[in-house]
């Protein structure tokens, strides 16, 4: 979330950095709005003051000896009564007029960073870097053609229990879901990440502190009798492990990893990837999620974003690493690095993770501080994805495919699923 006082101060400032999204925005109410807070706030204040200072007077003149019932003390004290009316009265406006502008600024997304590059969707990204070799050519199998002739998914049994866009995993694609998590997290639990295993449903305050609400929330699956909701990603749950928290500075950064099943109505997202693994109601992830000091956010950046690729690297699949333009930044974000797997089969690359800086965005929204003496701040705090399971599991499939119909898995990812090579029924 943005800070109003931002809005009342330099509004200029976030209008531009709103159009820098493709987003033009008049904040002259915001801002008129923000003032008037700002004047109720000094007005309370003041009387608060003068109130404490009549109780002080009242204090003083009983302890000289004077009457407590006496018409100068009474009078005093309803002078003081008079006093708290008014700071009431005032209390109960600015609670109205901080709800106003709190709403109104729910909807705002966050400003890009300086860094990001100007542009208006996907085909205005940046590439960063490359690595690995690209197998290209004719003949290799898409992944969901591959999975379903070894007999690793099933979708028309998953439409019996559920809907489209969801699948069932049998046998050997079961296995490798399963070796694929542990794999991912065994590798970051040694760089030193905090195991999470974090409650699947989730509330409101939860989804609003994240930023997935209230913008996003015909993408999530709601439960209608409770305040829960399905998590669309770990990233609302962890943000939330400190919700209304001040967190010592000497424990920063905290790096906490967690695999969570994830779950997105995909609204708006008709006929797109509607066979395999790419984009479904429900799948799996691997989350890595940071709370850094502000000093530190440009350089944790690149670090989480080098502990997401080194999940790639080891299982020897090539990637490209993307910046995202202004257009193509996700709501909470500042500055965000997608990770592109290749596909051989699909003759393309595609995002297996996004690496994301929200400098305060989500620690205002849910009050998440640090405080080193005195001085007490909002954290930043910093996702990525490391990896998303189904995409990685297409990736293997497609680029260890064989002639005879097996698959041959990375090596390192053997000692997890006991066999070298995905292989044909018999």
């Amino acid at each position: 979330m943005l800070d109003h006082r931002q809005v009342r101060e330099n509004p200029t400032l976030i209008e531009k950095g709103l159009i820098r999204r493709g987003i033009k925005v008049d904040l002259t109410s915001l801002k008129l709005d923000s003032q008037k807070l700002n004047q109720i706030e000094q007005q309370r204040n003041q009387l608060q003051a003068e109130g404490n200072e009549v109780g002080k007077e009242v204090g003083k003149k009983i302890k000289d000896g004077i009457n407590p019932n006496s018409e100068e003390i009474t009078l005093l004290r309803n002078k003081g009564n008079e006093i708290k009316k008014k700071v009431n009265l005032l209390e109960e406006e600015e609670k109205e007029l901080a709800k106003l502008i709190q709403e109104q600024i729910l909807h705002l997304p966050n400003i890009p960073d300086l860094s990001c590059p100007n542009g208006n969707d996907e085909s205005d990204n940046l590439q960063i870097r490359t690595w690995g070799n690209t197998l290209r050519g004719e003949g290799y199998k898409e992944h969901w053609e591959i999975a379903e002739n070894l007999g690793l998914i099933d979708t028309d049994r998953s439409v019996r229990i559920a809907k489209s866009r969801f699948v069932t995993l049998f046998n050997q694609g079961a296995r490798l879901e399963r070796s694929l998590i542990n794999f991912m997290l065994d590798i970051h639990t040694s760089k030193g990440y905090t195991e999470v295993l974090p409650p699947a449903l989730v509330n409101t305050a939860s989804l609003q502190g994240s930023g997935q609400l209230p913008k996003f929330s015909d993408e999530s699956f709601r439960c209608s009798e409770d305040d829960l909701w399905l998590t669309p990603t770990a990233e609302v749950p962890l943000t939330s492990l400190h919700r209304d928290e001040i967190i010592p500075h000497e424990k920063l950064p905290i790096k906490y990893v967690a695999y969570s099943p994830c779950f997105r109505r995909e609204a708006g997202s008709y006929g797109r990837d509607t066979r395999g693994l790419i984009r479904l109601h429900q799948f799996n992830k691997v989350e890595l999620y940071w709370f850094v000091h502000p000093d530190k956010s440009k350089d944790a950046h690149e670090e989480i974003t080098s502990d997401a690729e080194s999940i790639l690297k080891a299982l020897e699949l090539p990637y490209r690493v993307i910046q995202l333009c202004t257009g193509d930044l996700g709501f909470s974000a500042s500055c965000t690095y997608d990770l592109e797997v290749w596909l051989p089969g699909a003759n393309t690359f595609r995002e297996i993770s996004s690496s994301s800086i929200c400098d305060d965005f989500q620690a205002r929204r849910s009050s998440i501080r640090t405080k080193s003496g005195k001085k007490t701040q909002l954290v930043h705090t910093l996702n990525a994805s490391g990896l998303a399971i189904g995409r990685t599991m297409a990736a293997i499939l497609e680029n260890g495919q064989q002639p005879d119909g097996s698959v041959t898995l990375p090596e390192a990812l053997v000692p997890y699923f006991g066999d070298k090579q995905l292989k044909p029924a018999k």
